[in-house]
């Protein structure tokens, strides 16, 4: 009887999932919602825990992040990054996606990719560089650059995982394993990149391109030169960046935290998790004196409209998540417990093939990580394979940076497929994937 419920309740989270990845979005959150309901009314299941801290630094860190872009802070950014590009474009191949990493660890988002993809695709083309090469890249790394964020939903959700007894493996722990193994991969990813497919002069869809004239009107430069800054921009990228360090320097050293009375008597540092709260709002406030943004449009701004949205994702999947363990949680860990003590690939492969499915890192954190910390995984383990399988959000072409590469560049090397698996993005989501988390997993072993 047990097995039989407990097939019947995984069909209703499983479709649940299914259910909000047909629209994406808040539908995610929307059907996770749905199915706690389902298994709380139907089948009598105690009501898990919603990710509350989490769901509070996504808040905390898009209100400074979307600050910081009305500003025009992401323009500062994509103009550096741009302009370290064009200065070396033979390895653009390797540069492009390392200005994605960094930027995108700053920021916390991936959408800081959009406007460096045309610059990308002008600087490869004039270079006689096959595009699909760097923009495929830029784009994968991208996913894989908010495992090694501080202010990334996807941080937020892991270190209110780890940063708990008995595992008191918190954010600076955390990246001291991310950070290293998507470096290693982006390097060895991109070395095998530099060779793929035909060179563009080779390629026969680029020659059909030239022969009917398609791209006479391309001209060199011009992606490049169309971006601009003002100095409230950089200023207020300076603020944004120096509250992202000083979240670090807080992670590093305890002893400059703010400490406060346990219950024998002594003092502890409080948890990092608030730092980062009062950190963002912090800078959001500075950013308001210093840039002097329109406070009405930052509502109305791309990452905060996104981050919104992954909070609700992450509240409705993980409250869904929660409430389905925590009923069968011993069965869970007996089983899938098994499977990673023989088989440790089976947690990256869990969270890679959730973050396909829901194209969300945190969820795909909040839906995977607890089971296998349930199961024996050390955090520094989890932490190297979590980092190389957030490639699996672009496993299917349907993520709006993937459709952008695809269209920006003229030449036609940058395919979107027609067989689900077929298109330009799936080689570097494997190559960056295993090599991170190959990398990530000797790194945890030597340091932890």
């Amino acid at each position: 009887m047990d097995g039989l419920l407990f097939a019947v309740e995984a069909l209703v989270v499983i479709g649940a999932i299914v259910m909000g990845t047909k629209s994406s979005g808040v539908a995610l959150g929307i059907w996770g919602g749905v199915g706690v309901t389902i298994l709380v009314f139907v089948f009598g299941l105690e009501p898990g825990s919603p990710p509350i801290d989490a769901i509070l630094i996504i808040l905390a860190v898009i209100l400074a992040a979307a600050t910081m872009q009305v500003a025009g802070g992401i323009d500062w950014m994509v103009v550096m990054a741009a302009r370290a590009i064009v200065k070396h474009p033979k390895q653009v191949t390797i540069i492009a996606p390392f200005m994605s990493f960094l930027f995108c660890l700053g920021a916390g988002t991936g959408n800081i990719v959009y406007p460096l993809l045309p610059v990308i695709y002008d600087v490869s083309y004039q270079a006689k560089i096959r595009p699909e090469r760097p923009l495929s890249m830029t784009v994968v790394v991208s996913g894989i650059a908010l495992a090694c964020s501080p202010v990334s939903a996807a941080m937020a959700a892991m270190i209110t995982l780890t940063d708990v007894p008995p595992y008191n493996f918190d954010m600076v722990k955390v990246l001291s394993v991310t950070i290293p193994a998507a470096v290693i991969g982006i390097i060895l990813s991109g070395l095998v990149m530099m060779r793929k497919g035909k060179d563009l002069e080779d390629d026969p869809e680029y020659q059909a391109r030239l022969a009917d004239g398609r791209l006479a009107a391309v001209e060199a430069g011009t992606a490049a030169d169309a971006l601009t800054f003002t100095k409230q921009g950089r200023n207020a990228a300076y603020i944004f960046l120096a509250g992202v360090l000083t979240i670090v320097v807080f992670g590093l050293f305890p002893d400059l935290r703010p400490h406060i009375a346990a219950a024998d008597g002594t003092t502890e540092p409080i948890g990092v998790t608030p730092i980062i709260q009062m950190v963002m709002f912090t800078v959001a406030a500075l950013i308001m004196l210093v840039a002097k943004p329109s406070a009405k449009e930052v509502p109305e701004s791309s990452v905060f409209k996104a981050g919104i949205v992954s909070a609700v994702a992450l509240f409705g999947l993980a409250w869904l998540t929660d409430t389905f363990i925590g009923r069968w949680e011993t069965e869970i860990v007996n089983v899938v417990g098994g499977w990673v003590n023989d088989y440790k690939s089976v947690f990256f492969i869990g969270v890679f093939l959730v973050a396909a499915l829901t194209t969300s890192q945190s969820t795909a954190t909040r839906t995977i990580v607890p089971i296998g910390l349930a199961a024996g995984l050390s955090p520094a383990l989890i932490s190297g394979m979590w980092a190389g399988a957030f490639a699996g959000v672009f496993t299917l072409p349907t993520n709006g940076s993937q459709i952008a590469a695809a269209n920006f560049d003229q030449t036609g090397t940058t395919k979107l497929g027609t067989k689900l698996l077929d298109h330009s993005f799936i080689v570097p989501v494997i190559l960056l994937g295993v090599t991170t988390a190959l990398t990530g997993v000797a790194v945890a072993s030597i340091f932890y």
